[in-house]
This record gives structure tokens, sequence and C-alpha cells, in this order.
């Protein structure tokens, strides 16, 4: 008796600083990603306050025709554009940093040990709130999955779906991809890792 999560990477965002949507082909990676989903009988769907989890999220709620959720719990580790006048090359270095020292807290935004803490309540109260056996959407960031996996499953778990996953984890996670995990009495077994099978049209 578990709870299983889907825990989904927003679409293909728009390049450039802030809270930006997601692009035309963004929109159609949403699309498919909510048709593959209506297979499972979902419970919740839950997504980052951040525009385009919130657009990716809006196709997937009306097609399992459950009312769309926001935690911000569920924000991205650091968000290009929250710090005034930092550069992408700036942004990414910062990001780099937090990734190698999961410690680090950088001066925008969270460590990847408390971005990590962050899903982790986010899902352990949802284990909580709804019945054994719910399925759960959690419509949020690459680098807040990649965060959260680093400090919940050993190593030697995730090696076994990429050999170097510390190492590089912060390419590993494509947009709408699909992470399925269960949980049961604070356990939690990964059963796939960032699949994009369903976005063969898209070829990404």
């Amino acid at each position: 008796m578990s709870t299983t999560f889907l825990l989904i990477r927003h679409a293909l965002k728009e390049k450039a600083a802030g809270d930006v949507g997601i692009t035309s082909k963004g929109k159609r990676q949403a699309q498919l990603t909510a048709d593959y989903v209506q297979q499972y009988p979902i419970a919740a769907v839950i997504a980052s306050p951040l525009r385009r989890a919130q657009e990716t999220a809006t196709y997937i709620a009306a097609a399992v025709q459950c009312p769309l959720q926001q935690d911000s719990r569920l924000r991205e580790r650091a968000n290009w554009g929250d710090l005034p006048g930092q550069t992408f090359e700036q942004f990414v270095d910062m990001w780099e940093r937090c990734t190698a020292d999961r410690h680090y807290v950088p001066p925008v935004g969270d460590s990847a040990a408390q971005a990590a803490q962050r899903l982790d309540s986010v899902l352990s109260e949802l284990a909580a709130q709804y019945p054994v056996d719910s399925t759960i959407i959690i419509v949020t960031h690459g680098g807040l999955i990649t965060d959260w996996l680093v400090g919940a499953i050993p190593e030697s778990q995730l090696a076994q779906w990429h050999p170097a996953f510390i190492a590089v984890q912060s390419t590993l996670i494509l947009e709408c991809s699909i992470t399925e995990l269960t949980y049961d009495h604070g356990e939690y077994k990964l059963l796939s890792f960032a699949s994009t099978t369903h976005l063969h049209e898209t070829n990404v």
C-alpha cells in the first residue's frame, strides 16, 4: 500500500530572464504529457508557482480533470532574473557552485539541500493527506527534482539510472520528462527516471 508520485518537469520555456512562460513547442510537450498521464487514476495535480510550471500543469490538470493546486515549496532552487543585474553566465556559475556544494546558500534562492527539503516536505505531507494507493502529479523543475533525488535516494540506486548521476545531474531531467516513484511508510522507490517516451512527436 503506497502513494505514487509522478514528478514532471515543466515544458520548454522561453529563453529569457524572469518568470517566463513556455514556448509553442513547450505547449505541444505539455499536451502530449497531459494525454499520457490520463492512463493513471490521478488524485491531485500540484505545481510550482512559476509561470512555466503553471502553464504546463494547466494542460495536465484539464486532461485528468483535477483542480490545479499551487505550492510555493515546489519552486526552483533559484531562478535567473531574481538577482538584479545577474548575467546568465553568472547565474550558471552560481548554479554549478550550489550543485557541487549542496549546503552553499547563494545570494538568491536556496541551497540544494534546502530545496530538497522543501520537496521532501511536500511529498510526505501529500502522502499523509491522500488515501493510500493514490497517484499524485507534481509539476516542478528539473533542478528541484535532482536536488531531492540526490538527498533521498542512495547513490548506488541513482547509478542504476546513470553511472555518473551526481556529476551530471543538471543535464538529466529534460522538459516534460516524468520521474515515477512510490512512497511507503517513509521509504521511496524509484520506478522510472526522466522518461520522455511520451514526447516522441517533439523529438526531445
